[in-house]
């Protein structure tokens, strides 16, 4: 256990990443040692990075290395070593991680259900990325879905909480959802959970390269190619849902949509770094969406049992259906290694990935 393996990442340049083995240094009272082993590397990951000093990404774990920083990933660890109370060795959790072989953690906040990482640079940081959860402890967790929720579940957490705002907020007022980047599993897990909504039509918009999977997924009602975007009727309230970030297709779904266009939400993106820019376009301010914020707000509408029932029997439904062997919506590809992890972060960033595989690191 005595060396530290780490994936570093290039600030300025995403797809430029480095290892590096470093000595781990010895216990220190309070705190606990993890072995990170499986990790999950999608899309997601490369918008964390790419607002990773604009929504803070980076601090949670910092590499003491100007310019270089560490992609926070979903995964699981076993503890290898622990001096905390109710944290006990091969113990398993389910969290946020670095792409690193360990990560040294200051649990408090022990509970049945896990703790929070209580490192001091974490203290001003979002709590929902802090907390890790036993898997012992867990009710939506089964062993042999751990490829699945670590590929599903941070991602599903978005989806399910945008859906809910949506409904919440009376589609304000839209008639018709149109999602760009559909073949992004953000955006169908937000469609699959508006399924049974009524009067919203939900178009998904997509390159010509993903429509065939895109309408074999039969969560959205339609499929337009993003060079039919102008053929879309006008008359209709509708409701933008934007996962691709591209402001040239943005300022084209207010020019086209004119009036009809009701509200346009930005859900974050892999491919624009930028953060919303003011482009001067006709009709409403893109809005940033940013789960917490409803998470927040249902748990206190609901408590926090109630949302995290309703949200493990959402999660069940949607693994059940994107591994359904008859006809996935999803495959699974494990990757070995930190030089695959590598190549994978640099296939990510360049948008050269099946939509219809989720990649998983053994570290």
């Amino acid at each position: 256990m005595s060396m530290l393996t780490r994936l570093l990442t290039d600030k300025n340049a995403l797809n430029h990443t480095r290892t590096e083995q470093l000595p781990l240094a010895p216990l220190q009272p309070g705190e606990a040692i993890v072995r990170v082993d499986r990790v999950a590397v999608t899309t997601n990951n490369i918008t964390y990075a790419a607002f990773g000093d604009a929504m803070r990404y980076w601090d949670f774990f910092p590499t003491g290395e100007v310019g270089w920083g560490h992609m926070p990933v979903w995964g699981f660890a076993e503890v290898v070593a622990s001096d905390v109370e109710g944290v006990a060795v091969g113990e398993r959790f389910y969290g946020y991680w670095p792409i690193a072989s360990h990560l040294r953690m200051q649990p408090v906040r022990v509970t049945a259900r896990g703790f929070y990482d209580g490192a001091e640079h974490r203290q001003g940081l979002t709590s929902a990325y802090n907390q890790y959860t036993r898997t012992s402890a867990d009710p939506a967790y089964r062993a042999e879905d751990e490829n699945w929720q670590m590929l599903v579940r941070p991602l599903f957490i978005t989806s399910f909480m945008l859906a809910d705002f949506l409904v919440d907020n009376g589609f304000f007022g839209a008639r018709r959802l149109v999602f760009s980047s559909a073949s992004s599993k953000t955006a169908f897990g937000t469609a699959f959970c508006l399924a049974q909504e009524g009067g919203i039509e939900r178009v998904a918009l997509t390159s010509e390269r993903n429509r065939a999977f895109v309408q074999g997924l039969g969560c959205y009602g339609r499929t337009v190619a993003y060079g039919e975007l102008e053929a879309l009727e006008t008359a209709v309230p509708t409701l933008y849902v934007d996962f691709s970030g591209d402001e040239d297709l943005r300022a084209r779904v207010h020019h086209h949509l004119g009036a009809a266009l009701v509200y346009d939400c930005y859900a974050g993106s892999a491919q624009n770094t930028q953060f919303l820019r003011d482009a001067a376009l006709p009709g409403p301010a893109p809005a940033f969406y940013f789960a917490p914020v409803q998470i927040k707000k249902r748990n206190a509408d609901w408590g926090p049992e109630v949302v995290n029932q309703k949200f493990n029997a959402a999660q069940r439904a949607f693994i059940e259906r994107i591994s359904d062997p008859r006809q996935p919506w999803m495959r699974v590809q494990e990757h070995q290694g930190f030089a695959a992890a590598q190549t994978l972060v640099d296939d990510l960033h360049a948008g050269r990935i099946d939509p219809q595989a989720g990649h998983v690191v053994l570290l």
